[in-house]
């Protein structure tokens, strides 16, 4: 199935790349934090479009980690982003799971191999490339990802295969989005043209002239 790669909006959010000046994703986190250190839940809600009662949900559930005086910091806003845009296609406990596996338990960074907000920028980066490049297959996406990631240094041996790894599953369950979304709209073509023909064989049906001959039959004696 084809299917065109969004680039128009920054994953997970709501915000047009045209409203912020086509920025790349780490300069859109930059500009959201732009002389403050953190924003507050009606700044996220506004910027991923997510309802404050999900929100609320997902710290009490322990995958955002803890605010400070009520504010979200960059690291927080990027992970809310990278699981606002997985959740159409995994389990919430998978996407926790998987940023788990990237960088261990939420409030300790002390076992992170990269930060939530470089994260998203390299997801940014590769989806960009993607739909440039016009990369259709798993080997090629492998090859893209493993190149977007060179300017990336190990802060453990094996980081960036993990790291890689990661966004193999991140970048997929995001085609994986776009081909459902893909499929959601083939179906209602299909439903509207479907719904379209019922009509039209009704209104035929209900305007239809009986034919001569059944008229005539129904004048023979035998008919009465």
């Amino acid at each position: 199935m084809n299917f065109e790669i969004r680039t128009d909006i920054y994953p997970g959010s709501v915000v047009p790349k045209n409203a912020a000046e086509n920025a790349d994703g780490e300069q859109f986190l930059n500009r959201s934090f732009f002389l403050t250190d953190g924003v507050m839940l009606s700044q996220i809600k506004e910027i991923s479009g997510i309802d404050g009662s999900t929100l609320q949900n997902w710290v009490k559930r322990g995958w955002i980690g803890n605010t400070v005086n009520k504010k979200y910091s960059k690291n927080q806003l990027a992970r809310i982003l990278i699981i606002n845009m997985l959740r159409d296609t995994m389990h919430l406990e998978e996407i926790d799971y998987l940023l788990k596996y990237v960088n261990g338990t939420i409030n300790w960074e002390e076992d992170d191999i990269i930060p939530e907000a470089r994260l998203y920028a390299y997801i940014c980066r590769i989806i960009d490339g993607s739909a440039e490049q016009g990369i259709s297959s798993m080997e090629k996406l492998h090859e893209y990802i493993s190149a977007s990631v060179c300017d990336y240094a190990e802060t453990v041996p094996g980081a960036r295969e993990r790291l890689q790894n990661a966004l193999g599953v991140i970048i997929s369950a995001y085609f994986a989005s776009l081909a459902k979304e893909k499929t959601r709209g083939l179906f209602l073509e299909l439903r509207k043209r479907a719904e379209k023909e019922t009509e039209e064989r009704a209104r035929l049906m209900s305007g239809m002239v009986i034919p001569q001959r059944m008229k005539s039959d129904a004048s023979f004696p035998g008919n009465k």
